[in-house]
């Protein structure tokens, strides 16, 4: 049976990130989904050609056109029917747990996209906002995404080598860290990525219709130092509970 047409997946993913991302310059969308920058432009160009997409002369970014950005025809797709899903568990989690609790969506091959938060109730929290990036191998939702997708050595490190730690470690304690999230179900970043902060994450399983890969990560940020080893397990295995229940992952368990 003959596979899906790669330059129609390849216009998708432009419309699905600009609908995530707003007006985008080329650079930006090629960047952001692997594209070369002449398969880039010409499906841009047939995109607008189309009526689909739209090209801002001033500051010459790309955007949906209003037609499809108002009438929702990728913002009521699967995901994003998800995400909606997902704020009243996450808002839960992050009170019971204290925790600052986001959903994160891969938006391309190199980027994860903050697109939903829940937040504890306390005066002094971590501070996150949606709509936030960060390198797709970084933190603890890159290695618990390296880890449901039993990545090569080749794509490993180049996805270690686009973070910019904050707090020096090398490559083969992070395949090693992402080896433990393999066999427990989630990983952790201890001030790695942001100093001062540890966080724990787990890939959300994919929901109906959605194929094998991976979209959707949940993670929960704490303080550094302010659990012990066995409260930051609980609160894996709890993370972990969370992301394969039937609010994130949209099916029953």
């Amino acid at each position: 049976m003959p596979g899906p047409v790669r330059s129609v997946s390849q216009a998708f993913a432009i419309l699905r990130l600009l609908s995530v991302e707003g007006p985008l310059t080329l650079s930006e969308v090629v960047r952001e989904t692997g594209l070369s920058p002449s398969s880039g432009l010409n499906l841009l160009r047939t995109l607008v050609a189309e009526g689909i997409c739209q090209r801002e002369i001033a500051g010459k970014r790309y955007r949906l056109a209003e037609g499809w950005a108002q009438a929702g025809v990728l913002g009521d797709s699967g995901p994003s029917r998800r995400i909606a899903a997902a704020r009243p568990a996450l808002a839960r989690f992050a009170r019971e747990h204290d925790t600052a609790t986001g959903l994160w969506q891969v938006v391309s091959n190199e980027r994860l996209a903050l697109v939903a938060l829940g937040e504890s109730g306390e005066a002094t929290r971590i501070h996150m906002v949606e709509g936030q990036r960060q390198p797709i191998g970084g933190g603890s939702t890159g290695r618990a995404l390296a880890a449901s997708a039993g990545l090569d050595h080749a794509e490993l490190v180049r996805r270690f080598s686009k973070v910019r730690w904050r707090r020096r470690i090398d490559l083969a304690a992070w395949v090693e860290q992402i080896a433990r999230a393999q066999s427990v179900g989630y990983a952790i970043d201890d001030g790695f990525n942001h100093p001062g902060i540890c966080s724990v994450s787990a890939t959300v399983p994919p929901g109906p219709g959605e194929g094998g890969a991976v979209q959707f990560c949940v993670s929960a940020s704490i303080f550094a130092g302010s659990r012990s080893d066995r409260e930051i397990e609980a609160l894996g295995r709890a993370l972990v509970d969370l992301a394969q229940g039937p609010a994130l992952c949209g099916r029953d368990t």
